[in-house]
């Protein structure tokens, strides 16, 4: 329905133009129709245009950019149309037919000329800063002062000369100037400007439009022995005929957006030194003929040459600025500022490759567990937190010392002239720098890092220095991260040996390799199982059993541990649900299964907890998760997940409670249910301070009504000691060992457990 409307409005607005040429074509050498008559199309072809803008300026579809220029531009057709009005009057509605102008029509074709010039200059140039913006302005400026001598000197001042100086030709020689050097305005922009915002092809149906309406100042002077005659009479619904067609390429962007618009750079254009070329013919001209207005094209030559010099001088200063830029960007990196991997491999060829011998040293930076960072708070926060370690890391090391950033999370420093010894206080004061906690977008994080040390000296392979740093950064994550490690001979082998078991527990747990063992959580004053703590045990194919403590730090530094910890939870879920299937009301009470940090950020965590008592028809009040004080702290954001797992109804408890400095801060700020008393305070000396503790820590707990269980207990006098102050369960060897599923079945068949096993 728009394009068919469209399609009227451009077939009116072409016959009222055809209208008002054939008008003015009868009336040429005497008045053969009614003067009113050959007003009357140029006055009704206002409204088309308008409306057409108007619909542009309407339609949400488009950009502001666009919708505020065809508001414009519909103003401007308005102030047209009265301005047309106004001539008309002044034309026919005195006794004799005139071509003069009354000061309100100039007026307000001024303010016409004006509001389009308004609308132009806010069109976007599609610079992309402020130097291009000048360089743009100071084009656009050589070209329109150019075309002012042009006009000056071929237009304006032979009217003005012909017509004596008179009130009403110096207004419309004047309106003739400002209108002409608008429509140098507007191809200045098409040239200049690119397409962004307006369909290709409507700027110039604009530019041409007006050049036909400034060449009628022109052409005026040639019938101004016809007064009846007036070429606003045709220009005017010319121009305006102009409005519908470009009203219409523009609606076409919307349906092929991508050819009808282009957001490029701006294009180089000739038209400035065109225009200083065209100036100094002008110039030369001027002298030969001993022309009267000489000292307005001179003043002209060296205003221009003004311009262009200025234009230079930005352009040279923005083409250095631009290198220094491209060469900061080549050696850099852009998140972080920091030198890139080639800059750091340049400096540290040139250290190496030194003629003078000394020592040099080399330290990896790998931070621990970024990723999940990112998965669980996003990239933003990531980005964040990677700035903010950058900034530390340089803050910790010596001056003259070179940090970069080798991309990912992974940074490098390089330390010259440094001895072993000094290089170890370097790597402490940056593990010290990251330890306290970090603001990344709105979330307080605490950073760990693993930092290899490697020592050279002049004439080292930097390549192999570098290599010797890694090998010596996955000790240091081997050791559970979080610190520093230097290189020494044979490191290579224990680590490509870690990376050899992670690649064979990834096999292990699709494998039906791991197993579950679970250690009785028991009654102190009647001895009898009341829950048990489910841990995982992996039995090799040609190793055997391996140790927890050997593969747990490759699973967390693998991020295998996620996987895993789905294993066991949904593994323990099961294997209570046949407990509770077999013997009842005598089933363990609940089962216990340790949880990871890393586990906890993991997005779907809680999804897939809830789907696993679903699965297997637990109840969630029978599964506990446990997480260690150290885990707890590092936790940060993800803490929202023990809210969302008791929300479920699945208890939370506090592992190897009272190990960590931050032990009553916890409490205070982690929804936990349980707290699992340290070994360390139970197998205590009697006379040792520690003694004290298991005392202090109960009184804690029945302050904020959390349950506790002692861990760790080993002897008999350990459980009398715990019953009497007020302890009612715990577990430990003197109870029972980790045992298969069937020895917890022989356990609940016998009533209690007998003994240490």
């Amino acid at each position: 329905m728009a394009g068919k409307r469209l399609d009227r409005a451009v077939l009116g607005s072409v016959l009222l133009a055809v209208w008002s040429a054939g008008a003015f074509a009868v009336n040429w050498g005497e008045a053969r129709i009614p003067l009113w008559l050959t007003w009357l199309p140029a006055v009704l072809s206002i409204v088309l245009p308008v409306l057409a803008a108007a619909q542009v300026a309407r339609a949400r579809a488009f950009a502001a950019p666009t919708r505020r220029f065809w508001r414009g531009l519909a103003l401007t057709a308005v102030l047209a149309g009265l301005g047309i009005l106004l001539n008309a009057r002044d034309a026919i509605g005195g006794p004799v037919p005139s071509q003069s102008l009354s000061p309100l029509t100039v007026t307000t074709y001024g303010c016409a000329v004006l509001v389009l010039l308004w609308s132009l200059w806010r069109l976007p140039t599609g610079a992309s800063g402020p130097e291009e913006r000048l360089r743009v302005g100071l084009d656009a400026s050589t070209v329109i002062v150019a075309a002012a001598v042009f006009i000056w000197h071929y237009q304006t001042r032979p009217l003005l000369e012909s017509t004596g100086y008179e009130a009403g030709s110096l207004a419309a020689a004047g309106l003739t100037l400002v209108l002409e050097l608008v429509t140098v305005f507007v191809i200045v922009k098409v040239a200049l400007s690119g397409h962004s915002f307006v369909a290709k092809g409507a700027l110039r149906l604009f530019g041409g439009g007006l050049v036909a309406g400034a060449l009628s100042g022109v052409a005026q002077r040639f019938i101004i022995d016809q007064p009846h005659l007036s070429l606003p009479q045709i220009t005017v619904p010319l121009v305006l005929a102009v409005v519908p067609i470009a009203v219409r390429r523009q609606f076409r962007t919307l349906a092929a957006p991508d050819t009808a618009l282009a957001v490029s750079r701006r294009p180089f254009s000739v038209l400035p030194y065109l225009a200083v070329g065209a100036i100094d013919a002008l110039l030369l001209g001027s002298i030969a003929n001993g022309a009267d207005d000489l000292a307005v094209t001179a003043m002209a030559a060296v205003v221009l040459t003004g311009l262009v010099v200025w234009r230079q001088v930005t352009a040279f200063r923005e083409n250095t600025d631009l290198l220094e830029q491209l060469d900061f960007n080549a050696t850099h990196d852009a998140l972080t500022r920091l030198p890139n991997r080639a800059l750091f491999n340049e400096r540290l060829a040139g250290v190496l490759g030194g003629s003078a011998v000394r020592p040099v040293s080399v330290a990896l930076v790998d931070l621990d567990d970024f990723k999940i960072v990112n998965d669980t708070l996003g990239h933003g926060a990531g980005d964040a937190l990677l700035v903010a370690v950058s900034a530390r890391l340089a803050a910790g090391v010596r001056p003259g010392d070179l940090v970069a950033r080798l991309g990912g999370d992974e940074f490098v420093v390089l330390l010259d002239a440094i001895d072993p010894a000094e290089a170890e206080l370097v790597a402490q004061r940056m593990v010290a720098a990251l330890a306290e906690p970090v603001l990344a977008d709105g979330h307080e994080l605490l950073v760990r890092a693993s930092i290899g040390i490697a020592d050279g000296r002049t004439g080292d392979e930097p390549g192999e220095l570098l290599r010797l740093a890694d090998i010596a950064m996955y000790a240091a994550k081997h050791d559970g991260g979080s610190g520093y490690r230097r290189y020494v001979p044979g490191m290579s082998g224990a680590v490509a040996g870690s990376a050899a078991l992670g690649a064979q527990l990834r096999q292990a747990i699709v494998g039906g390799e791991l197993f579950l063992e679970y250690q009785p959580i028991v009654t102190l004053d009647e001895g009898r199982l009341s829950g048990v703590e489910a841990l995982v045990r992996w039995e090799h194919p040609t190793r055997g059993t391996v140790p927890p403590i050997e593969f747990i730090p490759v699973a967390e530094r693998t991020g295998l541990i996620v996987p895993l910890g789905e294993w066991v939870l949904r593994e323990a879920c099961r294997q209570l649900a046949a407990w509770i299937t077999d013997f009842g009301p005598d089933a363990p009470r609940v089962v216990h299964v340790n949880v990871s940090g890393r586990q906890l950020a993991a997005a779907g965590f809680t999804d897939m907890v809830a789907a696993a008592l679903a699965d297997f028809g637990v109840p969630p009040h029978r599964l506990t998760v446990e997480i260690t004080e150290s885990a707890a702290i590092a936790l940060g954001p993800a803490a929202v997940r023990l809210e969302e797992l008791r929300a479920l109804g699945v208890r939370v408890a506090l592992d190897d409670f009272g190990t960590d400095q931050s032990s009553l801060t916890l409490l205070q700020d982690l929804p936990v249910d349980e707290l699992k008393l340290d070994r360390s305070f139970v197998q205590r000396d009697e006379t040792g301070r520690r003694g004290t503790m298991p005392a202090a820590v109960l009184a804690l707990a029945r302050i904020v009504g959390l349950d506790i269980v002692a861990e760790g207990v080993e002897q008999q006098e350990q459980a009398d000691r715990l019953s009497a102050l007020g302890y009612r369960t715990a577990q430990g060897y003197h109870f029972a060992r980790p045992m298969s599923p069937g020895g917890i079945a022989g356990l609940i068949e016998a009533g209690a457990p007998a003994g240490a096993r």
